[in-house]
Protein backbone atom coordinates (compact mmCIF):
# COMPACT_ATOMS: atom_id res chain seq x y z
CA UNK A 1 0.00 0.00 0.00
CA UNK A 2 1.25 3.42 -0.72
CA UNK A 3 -0.55 6.80 -1.08
CA UNK A 4 -0.64 10.72 -0.37
CA UNK A 5 -3.32 12.16 1.75
CA UNK A 6 -4.31 15.59 3.09
CA UNK A 7 -3.03 15.85 6.87
CA UNK A 8 -5.69 17.48 8.53
CA UNK A 9 -8.75 15.27 6.50
CA UNK A 10 -6.34 12.16 7.49
CA UNK A 11 -6.63 13.12 11.27
CA UNK A 12 -10.31 13.63 11.07
CA UNK A 13 -10.92 10.16 10.16
CA UNK A 14 -8.50 8.66 12.33
CA UNK A 15 -10.20 10.16 15.11
CA UNK A 16 -13.71 9.74 14.64
CA UNK A 17 -12.72 5.68 14.08
CA UNK A 18 -11.00 6.01 17.04
CA UNK A 19 -13.56 6.51 19.59
CA UNK A 20 -15.03 3.02 18.67
CA UNK A 21 -11.82 1.21 18.97
CA UNK A 22 -11.60 -0.72 21.85
CA UNK A 23 -9.37 0.76 24.84
CA UNK A 24 -8.77 -2.68 26.61
CA UNK A 25 -8.33 -5.95 25.38
CA UNK A 26 -6.69 -8.79 25.02
CA UNK A 27 -6.87 -8.79 20.96
CA UNK A 28 -4.63 -6.48 19.82
CA UNK A 29 -6.55 -6.17 16.51
CA UNK A 30 -9.30 -4.44 18.26
CA UNK A 31 -7.34 -1.33 19.26
CA UNK A 32 -6.55 -0.60 16.01
CA UNK A 33 -7.30 0.99 13.06
CA UNK A 34 -7.66 -0.89 9.46
CA UNK A 35 -6.23 1.20 6.99
CA UNK A 36 -7.41 0.00 3.04
CA UNK A 37 -5.78 2.12 -0.17
CA UNK A 38 -8.42 1.28 -2.80
CA UNK A 39 -7.74 1.48 -6.96
CA UNK A 40 -10.93 3.92 -6.70
CA UNK A 41 -8.80 6.46 -5.04
CA UNK A 42 -10.32 6.26 -1.65
CA UNK A 43 -8.57 5.10 1.72
CA UNK A 44 -11.36 3.22 3.88
CA UNK A 45 -10.70 3.50 7.36
CA UNK A 46 -12.55 1.06 9.84
CA UNK A 47 -12.44 0.30 13.52
CA UNK A 48 -14.36 -2.08 15.96
CA UNK A 49 -14.29 -2.81 20.11
CA UNK A 50 -16.24 -6.29 18.93
CA UNK A 51 -19.71 -4.37 19.70
CA UNK A 52 -19.65 -1.06 17.42
CA UNK A 53 -17.82 -0.79 14.13
CA UNK A 54 -17.26 1.96 11.85
CA UNK A 55 -15.75 2.21 8.15
CA UNK A 56 -15.57 5.81 7.08
CA UNK A 57 -14.02 6.50 3.42
CA UNK A 58 -11.76 9.40 3.10
CA UNK A 59 -11.75 10.38 -0.89
CA UNK A 60 -8.80 13.47 -0.27
CA UNK A 61 -6.26 10.73 -1.21
CA UNK A 62 -3.78 9.76 -4.18
CA UNK A 63 -3.19 6.03 -4.11
CA UNK A 64 -0.24 5.12 -5.37
CA UNK A 65 -0.37 1.61 -4.73
CA UNK A 66 -3.45 -0.67 -3.21
CA UNK A 67 -3.11 -2.16 -0.11
CA UNK A 68 -3.83 -2.82 3.44
CA UNK A 69 -2.22 -2.22 6.66
CA UNK A 70 -3.36 -2.74 10.75
CA UNK A 71 -2.07 -0.06 12.79
CA UNK A 72 -2.47 0.91 16.95
CA UNK A 73 -5.06 3.65 16.83
CA UNK A 74 -3.61 5.37 19.45
CA UNK A 75 0.19 5.90 17.72
CA UNK A 76 -1.78 6.65 14.51
CA UNK A 77 -3.61 9.67 15.90
CA UNK A 78 -0.15 10.82 17.99
CA UNK A 79 1.71 10.45 15.18
CA UNK A 80 -0.32 12.18 12.34
CA UNK A 81 -1.64 15.11 14.84
CA UNK A 82 2.12 15.64 15.58
CA UNK A 83 2.83 16.19 11.89
CA UNK A 84 1.16 19.17 12.04
CA UNK A 85 3.42 21.01 9.92
CA UNK A 86 2.74 19.21 7.03
CA UNK A 87 -0.53 19.63 4.65
CA UNK A 88 -0.13 15.96 3.06
CA UNK A 89 1.41 12.41 4.35
CA UNK A 90 2.48 9.82 2.39
CA UNK A 91 1.62 6.55 3.90
CA UNK A 92 3.23 3.07 2.87
CA UNK A 93 2.51 -0.48 4.24
CA UNK A 94 4.75 -3.52 3.61
CA UNK A 95 4.01 -6.24 5.95
CA UNK A 96 2.96 -5.71 8.97
CA UNK A 97 4.37 -2.10 9.12
CA UNK A 98 3.46 1.34 8.35
CA UNK A 99 5.87 3.50 7.14
CA UNK A 100 4.36 7.34 8.02
CA UNK A 101 6.41 10.18 5.43
CA UNK A 102 5.96 14.15 6.09
CA UNK A 103 8.62 16.66 4.91
CA UNK A 104 11.66 15.77 6.89
CA UNK A 105 10.22 13.01 9.42
CA UNK A 106 9.18 9.55 8.85
CA UNK A 107 7.85 6.86 11.36
CA UNK A 108 7.60 3.18 11.78
CA UNK A 109 5.06 1.70 13.24
CA UNK A 110 4.55 -2.11 13.33
CA UNK A 111 0.89 -3.55 14.02
CA UNK A 112 -0.41 -6.79 13.55
CA UNK A 113 -1.33 -8.89 10.70
CA UNK A 114 -4.04 -7.06 8.31
CA UNK A 115 -5.93 -10.20 7.64
CA UNK A 116 -6.45 -10.36 11.64
CA UNK A 117 -8.88 -7.67 11.40
CA UNK A 118 -12.33 -8.81 11.85
CA UNK A 119 -15.11 -8.36 8.84
CA UNK A 120 -17.36 -5.46 10.11
CA UNK A 121 -20.94 -4.77 8.22
CA UNK A 122 -20.67 -2.49 5.25
CA UNK A 123 -23.38 -1.50 3.96
CA UNK A 124 -25.02 -4.57 2.05
CA UNK A 125 -25.74 -5.07 5.84
CA UNK A 126 -29.44 -3.34 4.83
CA UNK A 127 -30.26 -5.99 2.72
CA UNK A 128 -31.36 -8.48 5.35
CA UNK A 129 -33.01 -6.63 7.42
CA UNK A 130 -36.17 -6.61 8.99
CA UNK A 131 -36.92 -3.08 8.93
CA UNK A 132 -34.93 -0.66 6.76
CA UNK A 133 -36.14 2.90 6.42
CA UNK A 134 -33.90 6.98 5.95
CA UNK A 135 -34.24 10.02 7.59
CA UNK A 136 -31.96 13.07 7.48
CA UNK A 137 -28.76 13.33 9.25
CA UNK A 138 -29.67 16.65 10.94
CA UNK A 139 -32.99 15.26 12.32
CA UNK A 140 -31.49 12.15 13.65
CA UNK A 141 -28.66 14.41 15.87
CA UNK A 142 -31.85 16.65 17.20
CA UNK A 143 -33.33 13.06 18.30
CA UNK A 144 -30.22 12.31 19.51
CA UNK A 145 -29.25 15.61 21.44
CA UNK A 146 -32.59 15.56 23.12
CA UNK A 147 -32.96 11.70 24.66
CA UNK A 148 -29.04 10.64 25.32
CA UNK A 149 -28.19 12.98 28.52
CA UNK A 150 -31.82 11.53 30.18
CA UNK A 151 -29.97 7.69 29.75
CA UNK A 152 -29.13 5.57 33.34
CA UNK A 153 -26.11 5.54 34.11
CA UNK A 154 -26.65 2.48 36.21
CA UNK A 155 -25.06 -0.28 34.69
CA UNK A 156 -27.00 -3.09 36.73
CA UNK A 157 -30.66 -1.24 34.70
CA UNK A 158 -28.76 -2.82 31.75
CA UNK A 159 -31.82 -1.58 29.53
CA UNK A 160 -32.47 1.56 30.12
CA UNK A 161 -28.44 2.66 29.94
CA UNK A 162 -29.57 2.90 25.64
CA UNK A 163 -31.94 4.78 23.87
CA UNK A 164 -35.37 3.29 22.85
CA UNK A 165 -35.33 3.61 19.27
CA UNK A 166 -39.29 3.00 17.95
CA UNK A 167 -40.71 3.77 14.56
CA UNK A 168 -44.21 3.50 13.61
CA UNK A 169 -45.04 3.99 10.10
CA UNK A 170 -44.05 7.65 9.43
CA UNK A 171 -43.48 8.28 13.00
CA UNK A 172 -39.84 8.04 14.91
CA UNK A 173 -39.58 8.39 18.29
CA UNK A 174 -36.02 8.68 20.74
CA UNK A 175 -36.75 7.81 24.23
CA UNK A 176 -34.43 7.93 27.28
CA UNK A 177 -35.09 7.53 31.12
CA UNK A 178 -33.13 7.35 34.08
CA UNK A 179 -36.11 6.20 36.33
CA UNK A 180 -36.24 9.61 37.67
CA UNK A 181 -36.77 11.48 34.15
CA UNK A 182 -37.56 10.51 31.41
CA UNK A 183 -37.01 12.51 27.48
CA UNK A 184 -38.96 11.70 24.25
CA UNK A 185 -38.15 13.24 21.06
CA UNK A 186 -40.06 12.70 17.84
CA UNK A 187 -39.88 13.53 14.07
CA UNK A 188 -41.43 12.42 10.80
CA UNK A 189 -39.91 10.00 8.67
CA UNK A 190 -40.18 11.75 5.18
CA UNK A 191 -40.08 8.18 2.27
CA UNK A 192 -42.33 6.35 5.45
CA UNK A 193 -45.97 4.75 4.70
CA UNK A 194 -48.30 5.54 7.82
CA UNK A 195 -49.03 1.46 6.83
CA UNK A 196 -45.89 0.46 7.62
CA UNK A 197 -44.63 -1.85 10.37
CA UNK A 198 -43.44 -1.24 14.18
CA UNK A 199 -40.22 -1.91 15.19
CA UNK A 200 -38.54 -0.66 18.37
CA UNK A 201 -35.02 -1.48 19.83
CA UNK A 202 -32.49 0.12 22.31
CA UNK A 203 -28.84 1.76 20.82
CA UNK A 204 -26.36 1.84 22.71
CA UNK A 205 -25.27 5.80 23.78
CA UNK A 206 -21.53 4.89 22.15
CA UNK A 207 -23.29 4.42 19.15
CA UNK A 208 -25.21 7.19 19.10
CA UNK A 209 -22.87 9.57 20.11
CA UNK A 210 -19.90 8.18 17.22
CA UNK A 211 -23.40 9.12 14.54
CA UNK A 212 -23.20 12.57 16.16
CA UNK A 213 -19.91 12.82 15.47
CA UNK A 214 -20.30 12.07 11.72
CA UNK A 215 -22.83 14.28 11.39
CA UNK A 216 -22.12 17.06 8.70
CA UNK A 217 -24.54 17.83 6.35
CA UNK A 218 -28.08 18.01 8.21
CA UNK A 219 -29.88 17.13 4.47
CA UNK A 220 -27.64 14.31 4.52
CA UNK A 221 -30.30 11.22 4.47
CA UNK A 222 -28.77 8.16 6.54
CA UNK A 223 -30.36 4.64 5.73
CA UNK A 224 -31.31 3.16 9.13
CA UNK A 225 -31.13 -0.76 8.89
CA UNK A 226 -32.10 -2.91 11.94
CA UNK A 227 -31.79 -6.84 12.64
CA UNK A 228 -32.31 -8.46 15.33
CA UNK A 229 -29.55 -7.93 16.97
CA UNK A 230 -28.18 -5.36 15.28
CA UNK A 231 -28.53 -1.71 14.03
CA UNK A 232 -26.92 -0.02 10.92
CA UNK A 233 -26.27 3.55 9.90
CA UNK A 234 -25.62 4.13 5.80
CA UNK A 235 -24.42 7.39 4.75
CA UNK A 236 -23.93 8.75 2.14
CA UNK A 237 -26.05 6.81 -0.33
CA UNK A 238 -24.96 4.34 -2.92
CA UNK A 239 -21.31 4.99 -2.15
CA UNK A 240 -21.87 5.61 1.63
CA UNK A 241 -18.76 8.03 2.75
CA UNK A 242 -19.81 5.58 6.65
CA UNK A 243 -20.89 2.61 7.93
CA UNK A 244 -21.69 2.60 11.81
CA UNK A 245 -22.52 -0.76 12.86
CA UNK A 246 -23.63 -1.62 16.33
CA UNK A 247 -25.14 -4.34 18.65
CA UNK A 248 -28.25 -3.83 20.41
CA UNK A 249 -29.06 -3.23 24.28
CA UNK A 250 -30.91 -6.58 25.51
CA UNK A 251 -33.81 -6.12 27.55
CA UNK A 252 -36.86 -4.59 27.49
CA UNK A 253 -37.71 -1.04 27.81
CA UNK A 254 -40.24 0.21 30.51
CA UNK A 255 -43.67 1.19 29.54
CA UNK A 256 -42.71 4.75 29.06
CA UNK A 257 -46.01 5.82 27.78
CA UNK A 258 -48.00 5.34 30.91
CA UNK A 259 -45.26 7.62 32.94
CA UNK A 260 -45.93 10.67 31.09
CA UNK A 261 -48.70 12.43 32.41
CA UNK A 262 -51.99 13.35 30.43
CA UNK A 263 -53.76 15.32 32.69
CA UNK A 264 -52.38 18.30 33.96
CA UNK A 265 -53.97 20.83 35.00
CA UNK A 266 -51.41 23.79 35.69
CA UNK A 267 -49.91 25.09 32.66
CA UNK A 268 -47.05 27.53 32.49
CA UNK A 269 -45.52 29.12 29.63
CA UNK A 270 -41.69 30.09 30.12
CA UNK A 271 -38.83 31.83 28.18
CA UNK A 272 -36.42 29.24 28.09
CA UNK A 273 -33.41 31.32 28.89
CA UNK A 274 -34.80 33.21 31.83
CA UNK A 275 -35.81 30.25 33.29
CA UNK A 276 -32.54 28.67 32.78
CA UNK A 277 -30.90 31.68 34.31
CA UNK A 278 -33.03 31.83 36.98
CA UNK A 279 -32.51 28.00 38.03
CA UNK A 280 -28.61 27.95 37.22
CA UNK A 281 -28.78 31.15 39.70
CA UNK A 282 -30.75 29.69 42.47
CA UNK A 283 -28.42 26.22 42.12
CA UNK A 284 -25.41 28.05 43.48
CA UNK A 285 -26.70 27.59 47.15
CA UNK A 286 -27.59 23.94 46.28
CA UNK A 287 -26.25 20.82 48.35
CA UNK A 288 -25.86 17.21 48.07
CA UNK A 289 -27.87 17.00 50.93
CA UNK A 290 -30.37 19.94 50.02
CA UNK A 291 -30.35 19.07 45.89
CA UNK A 292 -33.28 20.53 45.06
CA UNK A 293 -34.91 24.41 44.05
CA UNK A 294 -38.61 24.99 44.91
CA UNK A 295 -40.80 26.63 42.24
CA UNK A 296 -43.68 28.45 43.77
CA UNK A 297 -45.80 29.76 40.96
CA UNK A 298 -48.33 33.17 41.65
CA UNK A 299 -50.89 32.94 38.89
CA UNK A 300 -52.36 36.44 40.42
CA UNK A 301 -48.87 38.22 39.31
CA UNK A 302 -47.87 35.69 36.64
CA UNK A 303 -44.40 35.44 38.05
CA UNK A 304 -42.45 32.19 39.52
CA UNK A 305 -40.08 32.65 42.55
CA UNK A 306 -37.18 29.86 42.74
CA UNK A 307 -35.84 29.34 46.18
CA UNK A 308 -32.54 27.18 47.55
CA UNK A 309 -31.08 26.96 50.43
CA UNK A 310 -28.13 24.69 52.01
CA UNK A 311 -27.18 24.45 55.68
CA UNK A 312 -24.08 26.63 57.00
CA UNK A 313 -24.01 28.20 53.43
CA UNK A 314 -27.35 30.31 52.81
CA UNK A 315 -30.18 31.05 50.60
CA UNK A 316 -31.63 31.98 47.05
CA UNK A 317 -34.54 33.45 46.36
CA UNK A 318 -34.97 34.48 42.61
CA UNK A 319 -38.44 35.57 41.26
CA UNK A 320 -38.97 35.80 37.01
CA UNK A 321 -42.11 36.71 34.95
CA UNK A 322 -43.74 34.22 32.95
CA UNK A 323 -45.66 34.51 29.80
CA UNK A 324 -49.13 32.61 30.44
CA UNK A 325 -50.13 30.47 33.30
CA UNK A 326 -53.43 28.52 33.63
CA UNK A 327 -54.45 26.57 36.83
CA UNK A 328 -53.87 27.39 40.88
CA UNK A 329 -50.87 28.25 42.86
CA UNK A 330 -48.47 25.32 43.26
CA UNK A 331 -45.34 25.09 45.17
CA UNK A 332 -43.10 22.32 43.78
CA UNK A 333 -39.55 20.85 44.24
CA UNK A 334 -37.21 19.95 41.26
CA UNK A 335 -33.32 18.63 40.89
CA UNK A 336 -32.52 21.88 39.03
CA UNK A 337 -29.68 19.78 37.08
CA UNK A 338 -32.51 18.00 35.62
CA UNK A 339 -33.96 21.25 34.17
CA UNK A 340 -31.38 22.36 33.04
CA UNK A 341 -29.86 19.52 31.14
CA UNK A 342 -32.76 20.13 29.20
CA UNK A 343 -33.41 23.96 28.51
CA UNK A 344 -29.87 23.67 27.00
CA UNK A 345 -31.05 21.30 24.16
CA UNK A 346 -33.80 22.93 23.21
CA UNK A 347 -34.03 25.56 20.26
CA UNK A 348 -37.26 27.39 20.95
CA UNK A 349 -37.10 29.66 23.33
CA UNK A 350 -41.13 28.97 24.39
CA UNK A 351 -41.02 26.41 26.81
CA UNK A 352 -44.27 24.61 28.63
CA UNK A 353 -44.40 23.06 32.11
CA UNK A 354 -48.02 21.10 33.29
CA UNK A 355 -48.16 20.35 36.30
CA UNK A 356 -50.74 18.50 38.59
CA UNK A 357 -49.54 18.36 42.37
CA UNK A 358 -46.64 18.91 44.56
CA UNK A 359 -46.07 15.15 44.33
CA UNK A 360 -46.74 14.83 40.95
CA UNK A 361 -44.24 14.63 37.48
CA UNK A 362 -43.97 17.91 35.93
CA UNK A 363 -44.05 17.90 32.37
CA UNK A 364 -42.14 20.00 30.43
CA UNK A 365 -42.60 20.64 26.26
CA UNK A 366 -41.64 22.64 23.08
CA UNK A 367 -43.27 23.10 19.84
CA UNK A 368 -41.34 20.45 18.08
CA UNK A 369 -42.08 17.23 19.65
CA UNK A 370 -40.24 16.97 22.61
CA UNK A 371 -41.38 16.09 25.88
CA UNK A 372 -39.89 15.83 29.37
CA UNK A 373 -41.33 13.82 32.28
CA UNK A 374 -39.20 15.07 35.31
CA UNK A 375 -40.13 13.56 39.15
CA UNK A 376 -40.33 16.00 42.06
CA UNK A 377 -37.98 16.31 45.12
CA UNK A 378 -38.64 16.65 48.52
CA UNK A 379 -37.28 19.80 50.19
CA UNK A 380 -38.60 19.23 53.47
Amino acid sequence: MKLLCDRTALLDAINTVSGVVAQRTPKQQLTCVHLQAQSEGELVLSGTDAEISLRLRLDRVEVQEPGEALVPADKLRQIVSAEDGDATLTLESDADTLLIKGADAQFKVIGPPAGEFPTIPDESAANGAKDAFEQPLGSLERLISRTIFAKARDNSRYAINGVLLRRQGKKLEFVATDGRRLAVARATLPKADKDDPTTACIVPPKALSTLQKLADDPDELVRIAITDNQIVFILGGDSPRAVLASNLVEGTFPPYEDVIPKDQDKIVVLDRDVLSSAVRRAALLTSEETRGVKLSFNPGEKQLTIESRAPEMGEAKITIDVAEYKGDAIEIGFNPTFILDALKILEQTRVTLELKGPNMPGLFKDDDGFLYVVMPVNLQ
